[in-house]
């Protein structure tokens, strides 16, 4: 096919259409792509700039945004502009007015992928980047990106004229099977999601969730593995590990502890008074200590009761059995010096009624053991 038979279906096509008509129309085209290019590169150039002077994210997530402009689009954009220069019949600027429609939607679409892609890379970068963060974001990326372009497709169609309402109809019906399908898995999926993000508990954490107590040694995307105290590893769904009341010993700041112990039960009024100065200043003694208080709490069956409660500032287990052992053995000298006895559980019995059971007899002094007279030995 020679120009002149392109020039003469063209002329066919756009009867109205002349030379003077397309150079103005090319001229604006062509303005319309430099104006875009060089204020979008303006635009990058000076949050690029801010971006270097600020320590906050958004204007380096505004700065990839835009950087995801696409540069077949913007020749589109040019294309368009000089297409609405020409004198068109409606036929003609409709189809124009659906490919805007379609430019801009897609442009849209890329800008809102790259945005999600940059929410869910700070969020990684924020609670450190762990394996089951990054597997969660790179699942929950894919959904939501699939979800968009399901939008951009359906609202690009819709503006073509294409009936879409059976189309979303099955999508929604798919798509309740299939979350019916896999509930049990999307569950813990989030759950491990939600872990990854909140960090209720991280590798290497002593926790107890229910009956179970031990180290979390893996977080995965369905399920943790924790090892218990008595060595076993513990496997638990990640959606039913949520679903309890965690205690996290990692995050403990202070202790705080509560003993009682008694004293025997004829201690004197002093005696009992005594004892919670003594306590108070045993515990005030150790740096590692702060008393909460000291009391006489009340009368046992074969004790004076006295309960003691006071907070260690460090959260070690161990530390804190080292303090307690300390403090009970400083208390039982403390005790011991005063006169005063630590009261145990005992039971006295109380035989009333009974005689006491004759004395052997013992020989005469003097005599042969076969001699009959005996004396009755001395009580």
């Amino acid at each position: 096919m020679t120009w002149t038979e392109l020039i003469a279906r063209a002329e066919a096509a756009w009867p109205d259409v002349g030379w003077t008509d397309v150079l103005p129309a090319v001229l604006a085209g062509a303005l319309t792509l430099i104006v875009i290019k060089l204020g979008l590169r303006f635009v990058v150039q000076r949050l690029r700039r801010l971006s270097q002077r600020t320590s906050s994210t958004l204007d380096d997530g505004l700065v990839s945004v835009l950087e995801r402009t696409n540069g077949a689009l913007i020749w589109i954009v040019g294309l368009l502009v000089g297409l609405n220069m020409l004198p068109l019949d409606d036929r003609w600027h409709g189809r124009v007015s659906q490919l805007w429609f379609a430019v801009v939607a897609l442009q849209l679409g890329l800008w809102a992928q790259q945005a999600v892609a940059q929410v869910l890379t700070a969020q990684q970068r924020r609670h450190g980047g762990t394996a089951a963060l990054s597997a969660s974001a790179t699942l929950l990326s894919w959904g939501l990106r699939g979800a968009l372009w399901v939008v951009v497709v359906l609202a690009v169609l819709s503006n073509l004229g294409v009936n879409i309402t059976a189309f979303v109809a099955s999508l929604g019906i798919g798509g309740i099977a299939l979350a019916l399908a896999v509930q049990n898995i999307l569950s813990d999926l989030f759950a491990s999601l939600a872990i990854a993000v909140d960090k209720p508990f991280e590798v290497g954490d002593s926790i107890t969730v229910g009956d179970v107590t031990g180290t979390v040694e893996r977080v995965g995307l369905k399920t943790t593995r924790i090892r218990s105290l008595g060595g076993e590893q513990i496997v638990m769904s990640n959606a039913e590990l949520l679903k309890r009341t965690v205690a996290n010993f990692k995050r403990l700041q202070t202790r705080r502890v509560a003993f009682t112990f008694g004293i025997t039960a004829d201690a004197s009024a002093d005696d009992a008074a005594a004892v919670p100065p003594l306590v108070k200043a045993l515990i005030e003694a150790d740096p590692k200590l702060e008393l909460v208080r000291a009391h006489f709490k009340g009368f046992g069956e074969s004790a004076l009761n006295f309960e003691v409660v006071y907070r260690v500032n460090d959260p070690s287990y161990d530390v804190y059995m080292d303090h307690q052992q300390a403090l009970n053995l400083a208390l039982m000298r403390e005790l011991e010096q005063r006169g005063i006895r630590l009261a145990f559980t005992t039971n006295t019995v109380n035989v009333v009624g009974l005689q006491a059971p004759a004395a052997p007899a013992v020989p005469r002094k003097g005599s042969s053991p076969d001699a009959p007279d005996i004396i009755p030995a001395a009580g």
